[in-house]
């Protein structure tokens, strides 16, 4: 009896932890017909638009996961949005092979896609279109269009609309919601847009907004930007640093050599990093300069990172001796010129998100500054002409001093219009000629439901 009893608890502690590995997470990982029996909606895909990636999903896949979808339900193209508007087979083909994907990994017969500006009217040339759009069709359950085209595809769709753009739109056919006093990209990450999309894939809201998580990892892909091709021969290095974004180890947490260039290639991870904690990860890449890109510290796991260099913009901002250049991104337009709804975007104390900089109309989600005068100074009069003539891009003259090694600290703060208080991020003063610097904020301020 008592060998009986002992391996019963065995056999109960064996499968409790196998259990709680298999929720680990909070997700219960399964495959094929099985996973579709225990998960009821279908997986979802998402495809960005100009000169974006898939890290404009980043905070839309943190709600959906928190509100029950696996992590492996949810998968995002990386195109070359430079080449897509004039010849779209290659996307076309990168959507085929991600929606084969997501049906054999989840069992799934349709799956649900979100796709946002540009990205839409790839999707609309990709559902009608061709031999193929047909069965295209057939495997789309659920479309979101958000605040682009306005043809509807032929298949259940949302439409969604920024409330700071240009009022009226409409997509016939489908069901149209505007979401006020947002602009273009935050019309595709806020929190307001994934209660609409939630809403329309599954047909009831969504309980909660990003859950936080005390174990997590995080993954993504290493791209050459705006190709979003893998960065060929680079090394991705994670750090763990401290308040002032100095290093806290004497060698990195993890090193991934990036193998894979193709279009979307580039993949890193997993690793598991802690809640709370402040993470740099450099992209080794010789000869040219090592980008040192900074995140605020993540609140559960996330695999939609994306660490974005490109040689023509480090080039251009780059190689100013005894001076620092960054580029800020946050996927949620800077607004510089609204009065009491201004975003503060400082440097050392020192607002550069000017009404002149960042007025609405720029839609500004890429903030590029160095020292372009090479003279020591800051000029926040006018903007860079080359970098302003670019979609949601911004470049100005802002001068701090760097050094190599680094010898100080450099402090960024962000005071969103959202909301949610003053968020800091402190790096040290890398110079220009052989590193780079990318800050990369949340889009989104405080979670709301």
């Amino acid at each position: 009896m008592r060998n009986m009893r002992l391996s019963s608890r065995l056999t109960y502690r064996g499968l409790s932890r196998l259990l709680l590995a298999a929720f680990a997470g909070g997700v219960l990982v399964l495959s094929g017909a099985r996973a579709a029996d225990a998960f009821r909606y279908n997986p979802v895909l998402f495809v960005h638009g100009i000169e974006g990636s898939g890290a404009q999903f980043e905070s839309q896949a943190l709600r959906f996961e928190s509100n029950g979808y696996p992590a492996t339900w949810i998968d995002e193209v990386d195109y070359d949005s430079t080449r897509a508007v004039g010849d779209k087979s290659e996307v076309d083909q990168q959507i085929d092979d991600a929606i084969a994907a997501l049906k054999l990994r989840t069992g799934k017969a349709q799956v649900d896609v979100i796709a946002h500006s540009l990205g839409t009217s790839v999707m609309y040339d990709y559902l009608t279109n061709g031999a193929m759009a047909a069965q295209r069709r057939a495997n789309v359950g659920h479309y979101v269009n958000v605040d682009g085209q306005n043809q509807n595809p032929g298949v259940p769709t949302l439409a969604v609309w920024a409330g700071r753009g240009t009022p009226g739109r409409n997509m016939d056919g489908a069901q149209n919601v505007t979401i006020p006093d947002q602009t273009h990209v935050q019309t595709c990450t806020s929190a307001e847009s994934f209660i609409q999309y939630y809403t329309f894939l599954t047909g009831r809201a969504p309980l909660r907004d990003i859950v936080r998580r005390d174990r997590i990892e995080v993954a993504g892909k290493a791209l050459d930007f705006p190709q979003n091709s893998g960065l060929i021969a680079a090394t991705v290095q994670v750090w763990p640093v401290d308040a002032n974004g100095e290093r806290t180890t004497a060698m990195p947490l993890a090193t991934i050599d990036i193998t894979d260039g193709s279009i979307g290639g580039g993949k890193w991870g997993p690793v598991s990093v802690v809640p709370g904690q402040r993470y740099e990860f450099a992209l080794v890449q010789s000869p040219v300069q090592t980008l040192h890109i900074y995140y605020e510290p993540f609140v559960r796991s996330d695999h939609t990172l994306r660490l974005l260099a490109s040689p023509a913009f480090e080039e251009y901002a780059g190689a100013r001796p005894g001076s620092v250049s960054w580029v800020s991104i946050r996927y949620k337009e800077l607004w510089g010129d609204q009065g009491d709804e201004n975003d503060q975007l400082l440097v050392n104390g020192l607002n550069i998100a000017t009404d002149v900089l960042c007025p609405i109309s720029k839609q500004v989600n890429g903030y590029f500054a160095f020292d372009r005068n090479r003279d020591g100074q800051t000029d926040l009069s006018q903007p860079d002409p080359v970098l302003s003539a670019l979609p949601f891009l911004q470049g100005a003259d802002v001068y701090v001093a760097g050094s190599s090694p680094p010898d100080g600290t450099v402090s960024f703060q962000l005071i969103s219009r959202g909301g949610g208080g003053t968020r800091t991020l402190n790096v040290p003063n890398w110079e220009a000629v052989v590193d780079g610097v990318t800050l990369q904020w949340q889009d989104f301020d405080k979670l709301t439901f």
